[in-house]
């Protein structure tokens, strides 16, 4: 598992606050909790000669939902771009370390980035639906990019459709395929941008601050829909926020200036954390 920095202390029995309330789990086959996903080792992102990510260790279990926490600027999100190579696209960027995936090396020698983009998508912060292209071909644009994908116009449909199924936009969208992505809501166009990420089958789904940019009801649709998925994909989310966190999540990774300060299931997390820093910072001293 995960090396992390543990202080020697005596702990109270429970140390979350009341605000945050994890949600309760439905009973899970405990060998598949313990399946390993993503196994990053000792890794170490840059951007330039400024390391934003300070060599860390952590394996991520298959289907299940994964949440990264931490005080902005702690390299959230530079970790996240790192499981799908997309760190290394910025300017004077570069990786140290390794990253499997269901046993595959990302970053091997031969291992082409278009290649490990396929099978893990992601979503960001701020939807963003190709504004030119109707519903229906912003879900089936990453099917055009797979040089093994020649599916019929009737296979991409169904595609187009068991994906906007998976990300519950599917009642709200079936009369409106032909439709620019534009006009859906701005929660919508999120769960749009979901349905894309989902269409080429992904084994991994990242997801950056996915609601940041949401109201409250929208924020809630896309959190029932990332605790839904976890049956059928891995998903890893970098939030600000602990309740969404608390809410979403089976596991919790905190991070601190580029470091990895620990790693639990996201009750022991937010009941009991082993550490003083994760402590203060779900308890509200910084962050």
């Amino acid at each position: 598992m995960l090396q992390s920095t543990e202080v020697a202390r005596e702990k109270p029995p429970r140390l979350v606050t009341p605000a945050v309330q994890v949600r309760a789990r439905e009973p899970r086959v405990a060998a598949e909790e313990t399946k390993p996903c993503i196994v990053a080792s000792h890794l170490s992102a840059f951007f330039g000669d400024t390391a934003a990510v300070r060599d860390v260790s952590i394996s991520i279990p298959q289907n299940a939902v994964t949440a990264i926490i931490g005080p902005s600027g702690c390299g959230k999100s530079t970790l996240l771009r790192c499981f799908n190579r997309m760190h290394e696209t910025v300017p004077s960027a570069r990786v140290e370390g390794s990253v499997e995936i269901l046993g595959s090396s990302i970053y091997g020698e031969n291992t082409s980035p278009i290649a490990v983009r396929r099978h893990v998508g992601m979503v960001f912060q701020r939807p963003t639906p190709f504004p030119t292209m109707s519903i229906r071909a912003n879900v089936a644009a990453g099917l055009r990019v797979d040089p093994k994908s020649h599916a019929s116009r009737g296979a991409t449909d169904e595609i187009v459709e068991e994906a906007l199924q998976r990300a519950g936009l599917w009642s709200e969208a079936k009369d409106r395929l032909d439709e620019s992505a534009t006009a859906l809501s701005g929660g919508q166009q999120q769960r749009l941008c979901i349905a894309r990420a989902l269409a080429t089958r992904p084994r991994v789904l990242l997801l950056d601050e996915p609601t940041a940019s949401l109201d409250p009801l929208s924020t809630q649709k896309v959190e029932e829909l990332v605790y839904e998925l976890r049956t059928t994909v891995t998903v890893v989310i970098v939030t600000h926020n602990l309740q969404q966190a608390a809410r979403v999540s089976d596991g919790t990774a905190f991070l601190l200036m580029g470091e990895l300060i620990e790693f639990a299931s996201t009750s022991e997390m937010f009941t009991a954390p082993k550490d003083p820093r994760t402590e203060s910072y779900i308890t509200g001293r910084f962050g």
